[in-house]
């Protein structure tokens, strides 16, 4: 399953800073816990900043279900960023948008997140809990209160603005900084002297209890837990607490009243105080128990049997079974069911491209900040020398193909006998100026660059790929080759006699271009040829002369585009057109550049007799006309043996829960020129596409998911001779 992990990381995120700001967080690392849990249960995860970009981010990640894909869900580890009830806002756009979430309602989280509405529920459900008052400025009538009394911000949890007084002089302080630091009223709640517990639930209907946990006071009735306690130097915990049977069956009995009655879901810890005559009082319930693993919840949870990874994917199960009623993944022991001890290949692969993430994006900044212009020798060469350096370690040897034009044309491969069961195909030029280019930028949700999509995401992808393969001991067992051409620039014009030649030693050929932003892959691709032409008046004559040219050259110019049919994949369009003409100077010249898209190789056989035969005898009185150009790159075509190469792919996709959709790509690449017949699929690259003319960028999680798929596509299609 699709699982993104959202909380908030970057609090900037938004378009004005406006109402209460959040003081709570979670540490990046815990985050990080929870993903590699979550791998480890088989699925596709992804970290997604819970800010303004939020919605764009699930657009790019989620499944399309209305498409016939797997519905993902959201684990919600999200506090908010500001404002009132800031625990509800992620889950209120999720139910906007349509995603299955874990955690509570927002209008669960709305209740219990409010300690004042919380104690009325309580105490209309018959729940004990302390007395207590509501004030919101410091000057109001305050002769009430019996002390001691515990004052705290009516909507803050970690132990936010926790202050003791046992008097109205210090209450009336207390209040006045709550409400003037925390921009809401003051809680005052008599203090109950004597023990603290915890309480944890998870599932529903009903939910199971843990371990009673015991909050070290270290025999100190009056103490507290505070803020600093929780983050730097956290109490000790006693599990299960030594209390009596009758006392914690007690405790239970009112947590999972107080969990109903506040309408919560899945998962919640609850406070507790119990004086010094056994009194029990339920203080507040966070319906977003902290999964930090020195606090309580995840202590408890240990102790009922759960390890953490077992946690955090029994949490995704009881979610998941609520919205779609299937089958548990975890068993009754809290083990992850169908995995043993050594996880299965797919998943061990994942976590460990996912464990590299930053790895491999240092590597793609690398390669798009360096000047790969197909004119840069040096630049282009010095990509190369890269991608020697991350896979000569996995035993790959790299022969040179020397280019005095262009950069040197590369030959990697793992295997002695040159007989491959994949050619991965590349190129590493591009024809983007020094003054035009762009370099590495990241957001949240993408990757901009010059070459990041076009090339350089899929040779990242491909190092990722095959990293994990020798991290899981396969990549010995695969003969791979791979060709990292420097003219796509030129249309292949240098390389093309070589990439022919060692398409014919592979049994699969794929190609490493960006994918398509809605997953796609290329499964076809159009053939190219190109046309540069002149034409100017055979000599000076009169000024009608220089309209008759004109006219000739709009006419031929208007035919040849008149040849463009679609629904045969035939395009003609000029690409670049100068016309120079005057009258009273009785001249007139032209230069055109003429690009076709074809799919097929006899049918552009006849367009090139017919763009040669464009002028007439008549014509040539009137002007002089040069042609030179013709086919470049042949078609790629859908064929048998694609066809099934591509429904491998796209199974092993739907067994990662990545998006696999073909396509067909009117551009030309290095892998036309593979013999026809062969199985071979390109756009294994990253997902992304080429905006306002020369941007490009990818989508960031598409970076591991294409690691990911790539290299169990060379295990599944390469392990067949076995």
């Amino acid at each position: 399953m699709k699982i993104a992990i959202i909380y908030n990381k970057d609090r900037s995120g938004v378009i004005n800073k406006f109402g209460m700001q959040n003081k709570e967080k979670y540490n990046p690392k815990t985050v990080r816990l929870v993903e590699e849990a979550l791998e480890q249960g088989g699925h596709n995860v992804a970290i997604i900043d819970g800010n303004m970009d939020v919605i764009q981010q699930l657009q790019d990640f989620m499944p399309r279900v209305m498409e016939g894909e797997r519905m993902g869900m959201v684990f919600n580890m999200a506090y908010g960023i500001q404002g009132e009830s800031r625990y509800t806002h992620l889950p209120a756009m999720l139910e906007m948008l349509g995603i299955p979430y874990v955690g509570s309602t927002p209008s669960g989280h709305a209740l219990a997140l409010d300690k004042i509405i919380t104690k009325i529920i309580m105490q209309k459900n018959g729940i004990p809990t302390p007395g207590f008052w509501v004030f919101s400025k410091a000057d109001e009538d305050m002769s009430g209160v019996e002390y001691p009394v515990i004052v705290k911000p009516k909507m803050e949890a970690v132990s936010y603005g926790l202050r003791i007084v046992d008097n109205e002089t210090d209450l009336r302080d207390a209040v006045k900084f709550t409400t003037e630091e925390f921009k809401q009223q003051a809680l005052v709640e008599q203090f109950i002297r004597g023990r603290e517990f915890c309480v944890g639930l998870l599932g529903n209907n009903p939910p199971e209890a843990f371990p009673i946990i015991e909050i070290d006071l270290e025999g100190n009735p009056d103490a507290i837990q505070s803020v600093e306690d929780k983050k730097k130097k956290p109490r000790e915990k006693i599990c299960p607490a030594p209390i009596s049977q009758e006392l914690a069956d007690k405790m239970v009995q009112y947590t999972i009243r107080a969990f109903n009655a506040l309408q919560l879901r899945d998962f919640s810890r609850v406070d507790i105080r119990m004086d010094e005559n056994e009194n029990i009082y339920l203080l507040e319930i966070n319906s977003m128990a902290s999964l930090g693993r020195t606090g309580a919840y995840v202590n408890a949870a240990a102790v009922a049997g759960y390890d953490y990874n077992a946690l955090i994917n029994r949490i995704l199960d009881v979610a998941a079974v609520r919205y779609f009623a299937g089958t548990t993944l975890i068993d009754k022991t809290g083990e992850i069911k169908g995995l043993s001890q050594k996880l299965p290949l797919p998943v061990r692969i994942r976590t460990y491209i996912s464990s590299r993430k930053e790895t491999i994006e240092k590597t793609l900044k690398e390669m798009v900040n360096t000047n790969t212009y197909v004119r840069n020798v040096d630049g282009v060469n010095h990509l190369g020398s890269i991608i020697k350096r991350e896979l000569s370690p996995l035993g790959f040897e790299h022969q040179v193909y020397p280019q005095i034009e262009v950069g040197n044309i590369l030959l990697l491969d793992n295997c002695s006998d040159k007989k491959y069961d994949i050619l991965l195909l590349c190129h590493v030029d591009n024809s983007t100026t020094l003054a035009k280019r762009e370099f590495f930028k990241a957001t949240e949700q993408r990757i901009y660059g010059t070459g990041v999509w076009e090339n350089i995401g899929g040779l990242a992808v491909m190092i990722g790929a095959l990293q994990a393969l020798r991290f899981v001991r396969m990549l010995r067992k695969l003969n791979i080759g791979i060709l990292l051409t420097t003219d796509d620039t030129l249309q292949g014009r240098i390389s093309q006699n070589l990439v022919q030649n060692k398409t014919r030693t592979a049994q699969y050929i794929l190609g490493l271009k960006g994918g398509g932003l809605e997953g796609t892959v290329i499964s076809s691709r159009s053939g190219a040829a190109v046309y540069s032409c002149s034409m100017s008046m055979k000599e000076k004559g009169h000024a009608e002369d220089v309209s008759r040219a004109v006219n000739i050259l709009s006419k031929i110019v208007s035919n040849w585009t008149g040849m463009t049919n679609e629904a045969k994949g035939l395009v003609v369009v000029p690409t670049e057109m100068n016309l120079q003409s005057n009258i009273m100077g009785h001249y007139a010249n032209a230069d055109i550049l003429l690009s076709i898209r074809f799919g097929d190789i006899e049918q552009m056989q006849q367009i090139d007799k017919k763009i040669r035969g464009s002028i007439t005898a008549k014509d040539r009185k009137i002007i002089r006309f040069q042609i030179e150009g013709g086919i470049r790159r042949p078609p790629m075509n859908r064929n048998e043996a694609v066809s099934s190469l591509y429904e491998t792919i796209k199974k092993i996709g739907h067994k990662l829960d990545i998006r696999v959709l073909e396509d067909h790509r009117w551009s030309s690449a290095d892998i036309c020129f593979a013999g026809s017949g062969k199985p071979m699929i390109d756009g294994m690259g990253p997902l992304g596409t080429r905006v306002r003319g020369r941007d490009e960028y990818i989508l960031r999680h598409s970076l591991l998911e294409r690691s990911a798929l790539l290299a169990l596509t060379l295990l599944e299609i390469g392990m067949e001779k076995n």
